[in-house]
């Protein structure tokens, strides 16, 4: 413990070091938690987990409120002790779901920027405790985070006590990537002054009130891994199908060899996508994101990106022994920030930034589900996906074109839930080809939609319900007792496929 209380330069804190079980003590039923961690990066490994091993024992319901998804099995573990009344913004825990979907715990679904205004404009949620985790206390009592910025600013401002968590496993040599700065309350909202990936605009560290520290706490638990498949033959087709449209770009003098600032959403596509790019024409690239995963790593090593910056680090064990036994090489190309900045519109619109996020489910006129199972059952939320859609240089979602052994077709009639509208849509792609839909009407872009993006056991079919709703009129043209015919076809028979046109087809 002496070592680690070397990380502690701040000495009135010294008598606060308490045990999880002890700090797990200070929450009560009722309150409303803020917990560091996005995408599994910097989350509490130690104070939460133990709450949650309380909550299994003891009448205890609390509101968590995070960055994004926690790692190791803490979401699951809060939902099936029953210790979660309502979690936001963002889930991505197979447990944590099925309880959300049963309606044993309540979830709020919000885009990643939005979450650090709302408890600037209202007091319902108003933090108690905030449980932060630190790779280091500053001389001042300030908190150096470890892999992720997140939300963890905006919870020790607005919380009325705060937990520290020290993790040892990660280098003091993170000191110096984060960029901390807590923007004030709208409608005397400054000028957030980011002008590229790389420009610096706050601390290097979370300034707190240390009057508010109730615990010091110390854990040696690594970052729970990121799980990311190897490309396989659909991630592959899509990530050229996008190099090549982005290749035709530079050709007509729309972008550079270095494009513009690149966004992606994390999991295997977003992941393969964004490795394509170390074995093409591009160059001196930069990243305006919110993740960093293991591609991130390889483009950095391939000499291809520049610069990168984000909310949290979210990457594979191999890849996290590779950074952080030799981080020194990457620490001057990188910056962690709050989500309310690396999701801020203003800097999103500002930089030009081309996002890149999957879908679950698109529809022939370009509307994008990213959320929902058959409309209802909530997935994964939706992410920082909708504050790049919107306002970035280019808005670009892929998904794959089938599934489930072609039982279902992930272009559909209608989505099932909207949760990107056709209006902050400009470029669909599945492995079968890419549909790029800026300027075109409704009836176009079905077309070309129908024509590049389908699988060809569902063209047809798809063709066909569209040939009918044209024949009817309309601007946007739908049958509405058939628009969701396929997700009906598909609960009641197993298969999207209606085999008469399949047949018809063939």
């Amino acid at each position: 413990m002496i070592n680690n209380k070397q990380r502690i330069k701040y000495s009135p804190y010294l008598d606060k070091i308490q045990t999880p079980e002890q700090a797990a003590l200070l929450i009560k039923n009722k309150d409303v938690l803020g917990v560091s961690g996005f995408t599994k990066a910097g989350d509490s490994k130690t104070v939460l987990p133990q709450f949650a091993k309380r909550a299994l024992h003891e009448d205890l319901k609390v509101t968590v409120l995070s960055g994004a998804s926690l790692g190791y099995d803490t979401d699951a573990d809060l939902a099936k002790n029953g210790a979660l009344y309502k979690r936001m913004p963002f889930q991505a825990d197979p447990t944590l779901r099925k309880s959300i979907n049963s309606h044993e715990v309540l979830y709020v679904d919000q885009h990643l920027g939005q979450t650090a205004d709302m408890l600037q404009k209202i007091d319902k949620f108003k933090i108690d405790i905030a449980i932060i985790e630190a790779v280091s206390i500053t001389e001042d009592g300030y908190i150096v985070p470890t892999t992720s910025v997140g939300n963890s600013p905006i919870f020790a401002d607005n919380a009325d006590q705060i937990i520290i968590e020290i993790n040892t496993t990660f280098p003091e040599s993170l000191a110096g990537i984060h960029d901390v700065k807590l923007l004030k309350k709208q409608p005397n909202r400054e000028v957030i002054p980011v002008l590229n990936s790389d420009k610096r605009i706050g601390d290097p560290y979370i300034k707190i009130d240390p009057n508010k520290v109730a615990a010091i706490v110390f854990t040696e638990v690594p970052d729970s891994p990121a799980v990311i498949a190897d490309p396989d033959e659909k991630t592959k087709a899509i990530s050229h199908h996008i190099l090549k449209f982005l290749e035709n770009e530079v050709e007509a003098g729309r972008l550079t060899e270095s494009l513009l600032p690149l966004q992606a959403g994390i999991g295997k596509t977003a992941n393969a996508i964004l490795s394509g790019f170390t074995d093409s024409k591009f160059k001196n690239l930069t990243m305006y994101s919110e993740v960093l995963q293991d591609s991130t790593f390889e483009l950095f090593d391939s000499g291809k990106l520049l610069f990168a910056s984000a909310s949290s680090i979210t990457v594979t064990e191999s890849c996290s022994n590779k950074i952080f036994s030799n981080f020194e090489k990457y620490k001057e190309k990188l910056l962690l920030r709050p989500q309310n900045i690396s999701n801020a519109a203003e800097v999103i619109s500002r930089l030009g930034v081309i996002g890149i996020n999957t879908a679950i489910e698109v529809d022939i006129y370009g509307n994008v589900n990213s959320t929902h199972i058959a409309g209802t059952k909530m997935m994964n939320g939706i992410g920082g996906s909708g504050d790049f859609a919107r306002n970035g240089y280019l808005s670009i979602f892929a998904c794959p074109s089938i599934s489930k052994e072609g039982r279902i077709s992930h272009v559909v009639p209608m989505v099932s839930h909207t949760d990107h509208t056709e209006h902050d849509v400009d470029i669909l792609v599945t492995e079968q080809g890419l549909a790029d839909i800026r300027g075109l009407a409704p009836v176009e872009r079905a077309r070309v939609i129908i024509e590049n993006c389908v699988h060809p056991e569902y063209k047809y079919q798809l063709l066909a319900y569209f040939e009918e709703a044209y024949a009817l009129g309309g601007q946007t043209p739908h049958i509405l007792e058939k628009a969701f015919s396929w997700h009906t076809q598909l609960k009641n028979n197993g298969t999207m496929k209606v085999e008469e046109l399949v047949d018809n087809l063939h």
